[in-house]
């Protein structure tokens, strides 16, 4: 609710009578109204994190004022009787938000004339320690540039819904998962994958006052990508969305903030994996959720962040492959508000990643929405008959519609130089179908997955299979955890087959 405060004042107009000695003669009125005299100064208030009180003086010739507040963190009251000249006191509790924010004041004289007056108030001063400790360049097992690297991946897997998951909802295992072992790798690496993306939780591990990671952690991780480096694999390492400290703001008020803490991460992280060889990627962020130009211009700064913060630390970091993401990961934002890019002080080491699980009521949706209905069936030769009475058929994002995105991002990127990865991508078994419902679903999911691989990879993206583990209706999972067997051999065979018939134009 706004906070309100009204100061009421009578002031005359004048006035002025004409008569005539003629009693047929009316009496001619005339009221001449005062110009209106409104002021308050100052027209801007900041206020410090502590809060505290400022006072505006209003100056005024009318019958009554008011004052609004536009935010309940601004409180409001006058200092003295009621008169033409009055004191507002403005009060602003302390901000504990982690977000500059600002306020609006709108005074209002006999409802029809208006003064704004701005508020705004810091947050505390943030500070982490400079984890970066650089040493000389080490451009050994570091030969391949970003598109040469990039070609080396024939098929890429994520392991989704495991190391990602916050320290709050469980950590590792939180979200369903088993513990990752050398024994699951091993089958990944087995089944035809030679790339394993790892999203990451980082925040949640670290300290909130320090940003120190927590060592133990670092240790897991390293143990996980070991099992990869084990089995010769192409390795992604990125800041996922982690409670959305980064990804939920895309914001100017959060940009500060947020370029602090993904400094102080990505150093830290790039100072421990620092001597990993070119097998080694690192990813900024995960699905940064911008959507505009101004979005896009604090994502921007997020991303260079990031590229200098590994950079700094020198070793082969200073010639490792970096992946930076499109706003959403949405190919369409991508052409449109990515008109700056980031830059690189070494050369040709750069890639970007997008995301793509069109058409979303296919690959995602698991119940019939106000804006839409639950798909079953992809590709023309799949459609069938209504299921139930209701139309199951795709009815967008089929065929031509993968063959013009991926032909955007080619534009957008890999022609101008810049290798791009399909960092996910996948689609959901619906096994509670049942007869030839099911038997027609899998088979159009067999034929989506492999025709978007295919088209990914002629269209220069690299394509990671999203597998968040569950291996049930509705679930994407290809393995089952604990053990590493492969339960979904028909996803894989089309996987596999996809990435076959797929040729990198570079």
């Amino acid at each position: 609710m706004n906070n309100r405060i009204i100061i009421f004042l009578f002031s005359a107009a004048l006035i002025t009578f004409t008569a005539s000695c003629k009693k047929s003669n009316p009496v001619v009125v005339h009221i001449v109204e005062p110009n209106p005299v409104f002021t308050a100064l100052p027209d801007t208030l900041k206020f410090s994190v502590s809060g505290g009180n400022d006072t505006l003086t209003v100056n005024m010739n009318g019958t009554k004022w008011e004052a609004f507040s536009s935010q309940t963190w601004v409180g409001l009251s006058f200092t003295s009787s009621i008169k033409a000249s009055d004191k507002l006191i403005v009060t602003a509790a302390a901000n504990s938000t982690g977000s500059i924010r600002t306020a609006t004041l709108s005074l209002v004289m006999d409802n029809k004339t208006t003064v704004l007056v701005n508020i705004s108030q810091n947050i505390a001063k943030i500070t982490y320690p400079d984890y970066s400790s650089p040493v000389p360049s080490d451009p050994s097992g570091m030969n391949s540039t970003a598109k040469a690297l990039v070609s080396q991946i024939s098929l890429g897997w994520n392991l989704g819904n495991t190391l990602e998951v916050p320290v709050s909802a469980g950590g590792e295992t939180g979200w369903g998962n088993a513990l990752t072992t050398q024994t699951l790798i091993d089958s990944v690496k087995a089944a035809g994958f030679n790339a394993i993306r790892l999203p990451c939780a980082w925040d949640s591990h670290s300290d909130p006052s320090t940003g120190a990671i927590d060592p133990a952690w670092l240790a897991r991780v390293k143990q996980v990508l070991n099992y990869c480096y084990n089995d010769n694999m192409y390795v992604i390492i990125n800041i996922h969305w982690d409670g959305g400290w980064l990804e939920n703001n895309c914001l100017p008020s959060k940009q500060v903030a947020v370029n602090l803490k993904q400094r102080a991460l990505w150093e830290q992280i790039a100072m421990y994996f620092r001597d990993y060889d070119e097998h080694l990627l690192f990813a900024g962020c995960n699905e940064p959720n911008a959507s505009d130009a101004t979005g896009m211009a604090v994502l921007l700064t997020y991303e260079q962040t990031f590229i200098n913060a590994v950079r700094s630390t020198g070793g082969r970091n200073s010639y490792r492959t970096l992946i930076c993401q499109a706003p959403s990961t949405n190919i369409d934002y991508a052409v449109s508000y990515m008109t700056t890019l980031p830059t690189d002080i070494t050369v040709n080491r750069l890639a970007f990643e997008v995301h793509d699980y069109d058409p979303y009521q296919f690959s995602s949706l698991n119940s019939d929405a106000s804006w839409g209905n639950m798909f079953y069936f992809w590709g023309a030769t799949y459609h069938q008959a209504p299921v139930d009475g209701v139309d199951r058929n795709a009815s967008w994002g089929e065929e031509s519609y993968f063959i013009s995105e991926f032909a955007k991002i080619k534009a957008k990127f890999i022609d101008n130089g810049f290798p791009v990865i399909l960092g996910e991508f996948g689609a959901m078994r619906r096994l509670s179908l049942t007869g030839s419902n099911l038997t027609n679903h899998l088979a159009s999911r067999a034929y989506y997955l492999q025709y978007v691989v295919t088209q990914a990879k002629n269209y220069g993206l690299a394509p990671f299979y999203w597998d968040a583990g569950f291996t049930g209706d509705q679930g994407t999972g290809l393995f089952t955890r604990s053990t590493g067997v492969l339960v979904d051999q028909q996803g894989l065979k089309a996987l596999v087959t996809g990435a076959a018939n797929g040729t990198y134009p570079y």
